[in-house]
């Protein structure tokens, strides 16, 4: 037996969502299961030590370039890509009707699918688990999770100097929008408060845009420089083992924050301008909303609003 599950979000966050329904489906046919992704997604990352997944085949099309998989010609090279593996079954996360499509005319069988063309306010964790719960009897309600092996957990103690005495704390403080980064003050706030009462190690996860850059090297100019370590020259897969060997993470709604409940770790998700089910949707996420919010969605643009008395109160809730 062989499947295939698409999912064609953009996002690191988006894919990780969707893991508990592609574990499930590993589970119930007993095999691992591939996945078409797009390479925004980076899946090769962190799923490359994830039992239940076989292969990552990359959907080469987006809005902006022409490549392998746009239109009508990239239509036909998906499909002689998706034919040589021999799917028997496809699982398709969208209403395209020309997935659909592609997936018939690669020789699947067998074809499970949302609901065609309706796209519109399907929701991130309801609309898939309702899909399966009809579609394939499967009730689920776990959270995602992804693994890596006992010897990349060891080695990155070994190469960072990680002390498991000491309070080991993975800061997401990047994001992919500006509106998402809460500033550096904030994160300063909640060191100097924790530090005061623990041992602490600060490893500072964040991309090279430019602003997040800036937010990186105001903490590491800081005062507390000496207790930060700065990821942002590692690639996902160096990074996952160090998150491993923290205790919590407090991270924006950013790659990080999935990755880190995805882990196991107990995360405090800092939402400023998306929507609450992406802090949300797992029992390891922890999240902190705005002052003066009952929530947040899109355009809530309160990144200066989150408190950092409040991050404190959760880690201190979260330790003892």
């Amino acid at each position: 037996m062989k499947i295939l599950a698409v999912q064609n979000r953009m996002g690191i966050g988006d894919t990780i969502i969707f893991l508990p329904y592609i574990k499930a489906l590993s589970k119930k046919y007993n095999t691992p299961i591939s996945l078409l992704v797009k390479e925004s997604s980076k899946a090769d990352q962190y799923l490359h030590q994830t039992n239940y997944i076989d292969k990552i085949l990359l959907l080469e099309r987006d809005n902006k370039t022409e490549n392998r998989h746009s239109g009508f010609f990239g239509s036909l090279n998906l499909i002689k890509d998706i034919k040589k593996h021999n799917f028997n079954k496809i699982i398709i996360f969208n209403s395209s009707f020309r997935f659909n499509l592609i997936s018939k005319l690669s020789g699947i069988s067998e074809i499970y699918q949302y609901p065609l063309f309706q796209k519109n306010k399907q929701h991130i964790t309801e609309t898939p688990r309702r899909f399966f719960k009809d579609k394939l009897g499967l009730d689920i309600n776990e959270d995602p999770e992804i693994y890596i092996d006992e010897k990349s957990i060891l080695q990155s103690i070994e190469k960072f100097k990680i002390n498991k005495k000491e309070i080991n704390v993975l800061l997401g403080i990047g994001g992919s929008g500006s509106t998402k980064r809460i500033p550096s003050k904030t994160f300063l706030n909640v060191i100097e408060k924790i530090q005061k009462i623990k041992i602490c190690k600060f490893f500072l996860a964040t991309g090279k845009n430019d602003e997040e850059q800036i937010i990186l090297n105001e903490i590491l100019q800081s005062k507390f420089k000496n207790l930060c370590i700065p990821l942002d020259n590692l690639s996902i897969k160096e990074i996952l083992p160090i998150i491993k060997n923290c205790n919590l993470s407090i991270c924006n709604d950013s790659s990080f924050s999935h990755l880190s409940a995805a882990l196991g770790i107990k995360t405090i998700t800092l939402m400023a301008d998306t929507p609450l089910i992406y802090g949300s949707y797992s029992s390891k996420m922890f999240p902190i909303i705005p002052d003066g919010k009952k929530t947040v969605t899109h355009n809530s643009l309160a990144k200066d609003k989150i408190n950092p008395d409040k991050i404190f109160e959760k880690i201190i809730e979260i330790l003892n």
